[in-house]
């Protein structure tokens, strides 16, 4: 693996893009709004100014860093010679298979296309392309600079070696990978997901406020970040769309979303990307 392409430069792959240049990879940065590749850029620069601040990196890997992220304006271009493509787009099942046929088409039969999707079929994914084999899942967690898992989702059709090449990359990001078959949800967004949606039942109820339900977590469990907070910054209406999916693939009462978070989405808090959900962001 030398050349990694990541397609969508949001909050996911601008992070990805990232981690990848700071393992070595030579790294391609694209998405179909170029504004979008600026502002990537920028979050980039500004993550790495900050470690260099922190004296968690030193100025001249950070340097070396940026200068492997590549901005690339056509997907062609971007995915052409890539090892691995780990695609960072919106969370749509069409709109990410109709990608993945482009993908397959664009890239050498030896490359690895990868999804970042939290909670879709990766199977799904995968048959809309001619090399099933080739398709993982790499769902990656926000902040990506910071948070250290990644979790690899496999399917009855993946390679093995695929598997063990995307497990390798993710050690060389830093992260710590763990292996899920392909299920709604996976493990991660199952068991987040249902945590958020309680706490956001219980906030509606009126068993406690927002701070401290999360402190109940955070200080009585151990979790880094309450659940509440968790979903601001993955954002609500990312939370709403993973909770709907789940309750439909599932059929299971517990994932159907609470009218309190349906109607922050309404309203437009969607977190801290809006600077109001559960919380106030300055």
């Amino acid at each position: 693996m030398k050349r990694v392409a990541v397609i969508g430069a949001g909050a996911m792959g601008h992070g990805i893009a990232q981690v990848a240049a700071m393992a070595g990879y030579d790294t391609r940065l694209t998405d179909s709004d170029p504004e979008a590749v600026a502002a990537g850029l920028d979050r980039i620069r500004k993550n790495l100014a900050g470690a260099v601040t922190r004296g968690k990196l030193t100025q001249q890997s950070a340097e070396a860093a940026i200068a492997r992220v590549v901005p690339v304006a056509d997907l062609d271009l971007a995915a052409r010679e890539a090892d691995l493509v780990i695609e960072a787009i919106l969370e749509d099942l069409v709109v990410k298979q109709s990608l993945f046929r482009q993908l397959d088409s664009l890239v050498r039969d030896d490359a690895i296309l990868a999804t970042n999707t939290s909670s879709l079929s990766v199977t799904r994914i995968a048959e809309a392309t001619k090399l099933p084999a080739r398709v993982v899942g790499m769902h990656f967690f926000n902040p990506v600079h910071i948070m250290k898992l990644v979790e690899l989702i496999s399917h009855h059709a993946v390679d093995p070696a695929a598997i063990e090449a995307v497990r390798d990359v993710a050690k060389k990001m830093g992260k710590t990978p763990i292996v899920v078959r392909d299920s709604p949800g996976f493990a991660s967004s199952r068991l987040g997901v249902l945590l958020g949606l309680e706490a956001m039942r219980m906030l509606e109820e009126g068993v406690a406020s927002a701070a401290d339900i999360d402190a109940a977590m955070e200080l009585g469990y151990g979790h880094p970040m309450g659940p509440l907070r968790v979903s601001d910054l993955v954002g609500l209406d990312v939370r709403l769309k993973i909770a709907d999916h789940l309750h439909h693939e599932l059929g299971e009462q517990k994932f159907e979303p609470p009218r309190i978070l349906r109607d922050k989405v309404t309203r437009g808090e969607l977190g801290k990307k809006t600077g109001k959900g559960f919380y106030e962001w300055a």
